[in-house]
């Protein structure tokens, strides 16, 4: 497994996030972005059927069954190492989505923990990577976090009269297309976009293996797919873990904010 820098640990460890500028370069930023915009074009209103909808937005998911750049990209030992960094070594694909705030869209997300997740007794349990393929900018849709919420054990809506409203500690995440956030139990939300473009990201989450996924990956990867995929890949979709298949029976998948 890849090193990586103390300071990015120190940062995870305080703040429960960290922006990586430059992760991905500009050939696979298009190529994810063209496969993406592919799919939207395919899906059409069905997009996201496998998970949630969300005003404003359109979604994707169930994407490890959609094409191998999405199964090459979630192997990534640079990505893997931060993921087994806050996860401590024992942890799955939860889900790998994409999502795209509309142009003009006024819609902004409450304040929310991924997955409604609190750091427990065993301690961390969920952590999201957020693959930036376009600019986050203050007009168009970027990220608000509370730096250090990751702490709390509390949930946004346990505390706050209104999850929707600005908080004292937020601060906003930006990024130039091609940077990485990782971020975990952090109380976060999506804002509006007021430019005429969408902004795009993809979102791959993982969660801790006694936990169950936000999409039960067997479930959703076609048996084509299934066959052609590696041990490593096999593993961290947990598709041959009985463990995982029992917490599937006894869960549905979960967001933070949407029903």
């Amino acid at each position: 497994m890849l090193t990586i820098p103390d300071q990015h640990k120190q940062k995870l460890d305080e703040e429960g996030y960290l922006v990586i500028e430059d992760f991905f370069d500009d050939e696979l930023r298009l190529a994810l972005r063209r496969r993406i915009d592919a799919l939207y074009e395919e899906e059409g209103e069905r997009a996201g059927w496998e998970f949630r909808q969300e005003p404003g937005c359109r979604r994707l998911a169930n994407l490890i069954d959609k094409g191998e750049i999405f199964r090459q990209t979630i192997m990534r030992p640079d990505l893997l190492a931060y993921i087994d960094y806050v996860l401590g070594g024992s942890y799955k694909l939860s889900s790998l989505n994409a999502r795209s705030v509309n142009p003009r869209s006024q819609t902004r997300q409450p304040l929310h923990a991924d997955q409604s997740a609190v750091i427990d007794e065993r301690g961390r349990w969920v952590c999201n990577s957020v693959w930036m393929l376009d600019d986050y900018t203050a007009e168009n849709g970027a990220l608000r976090v509370v730096p250090g919420s990751h702490k709390w054990r509390k949930l946004p809506q346990e505390v706050l009269a209104d999850p929707m409203a600005p908080h004292p500690d937020e601060v906003m995440v930006t990024g130039r297309a091609g940077s990485l956030c990782i971020m975990h139990h952090l109380w976060h939300g999506g804002l509006a976009n007021s430019t005429d473009k969408p902004r795009v990201a993809m979102l791959g989450f993982f969660v801790r293996r006694d936990k169950p996924q936000q999409t039960y990956q067997k479930q959703y990867i076609g048996p084509e797919v299934q066959a052609q995929l590696s041990p490593e890949l096999r593993h961290l979709l947990a598709l041959d873990d009985p463990h995982n298949d029992a917490l599937a029976r006894d869960s549905s998948p979960r967001s933070g904010f949407l029903k």
